[in-house]
């Protein structure tokens, strides 16, 4: 009995003719009795059952294989960089790794009533309502390696913003004068593709654009920053306008680069291979499921 309710819980509702995205405990207590697997049962009955394998059909999790066809080798590029690898030589003390992106429509949002600070046994009070005062695209390129970040405010995303972003860096030592500079990025339209590598190589000739494979933002270290930008800046999210939004963003940069260190990022290629091993397995069983 016990085996068949875990079973049940296992099952997507629609598959048995529910009109549900999934299960809550109550849902499925209902179907078990509906079902006849037991004349009655409590929830909590059910709960102590599913917690013995850890079954919690009321959770779900997003996930997506990987599309991009040459995504091993890609990735495994960007995971050399993290190393201090390219092409199986180890980096020079004249070569830097840069991770890229953008950080789009952060919105300045000036609350109806000022934020209140913490006070005793009560945390900072942040008004609800608030006047939309614009938006800003975040544009930043992190030294991996140094843990020194580059950033800018526009007011869009683009081939013209993103090369200014790129002249920013590229104008201060010791990228100037560097051997090669490596820029990781993904396929955004600012710098997507052959012709986005052949742009930056003909305006900075130490210059080398690294492509991220298609859906694979979580292999950016910029995305860690990110990250840390929304915790530490953008949350809560209280700014009168345009000006004291970039302020702020860019004051952090300076904030930050007295503090950091680099991220100790210790997914390498080696890990990469056993992880789509994985995937390719995973894939193999639910073709061979679904024939």
């Amino acid at each position: 009995m016990v085996t068949q309710v875990k079973a049940l819980a296992c099952e997507l509702p629609r598959e048995r003719g529910l009109p549900l995205a999934r299960f809550s405990l109550a849902e499925v207590t209902a179907e078990v009795c509906r079902s006849q697997v037991v004349d009655t049962v409590s929830p909590s009955t059910i709960w102590r059952w599913l917690a013995e394998d850890a079954i919690r059909p009321w959770r779900h999790q997003c996930w997506i294989f990987p599309r991009d066809p040459d995504f091993a080798a890609k990735a495994g590029l960007v995971l050399d960089l993290y190393q201090g690898v390219w092409e199986g030589r180890s980096l020079r003390a004249d070569e830097f790794v840069l991770s890229t992106d953008e950080k789009t429509s952060i919105q300045a949002r000036a609350r109806i009533h000022p934020t209140l600070p913490p006070a005793s046994e009560r945390p900072m009070r942040v008004e609800h309502e608030y006047r939309r005062q614009g938006a800003w695209a975040y544009l930043a390129a992190l030294d991996v390696h140094r843990a020194k970040v580059f950033g800018r405010c526009e007011a869009t995303t683009g081939i013209a913003p993103f090369g200014r972003l790129v002249a920013q860096v590229m104008a201060e030592p010791p990228y100037r004068d560097a051997r090669r500079v490596f820029w990781i990025a993904d396929n955004g339209s600012s710098h997507r593709g052959a012709a986005a590598i052949d742009r930056l190589q003909q305006a900075y000739p130490n210059v080398v654009l690294v492509h991220t494979p298609v859906h694979a933002s979580w292999l950016n270290q910029v995305e860690i920053y990110f990250s840390i930008i929304q915790r530490k800046v953008l949350t809560p999210n209280d700014f009168p306008n345009l000006d004291a939004l970039e302020a702020a963003l860019l004051a952090f940069q300076d904030h930050y680069a007295h503090r950091a260190k680099p991220f100790n990022w210790r997914f390498t290629r080696a890990d990469l291979t056993r992880l789509l091993a994985k995937l390719d397995r995973y894939t193999v069983a639910e073709l061979e499921e679904a024939a």
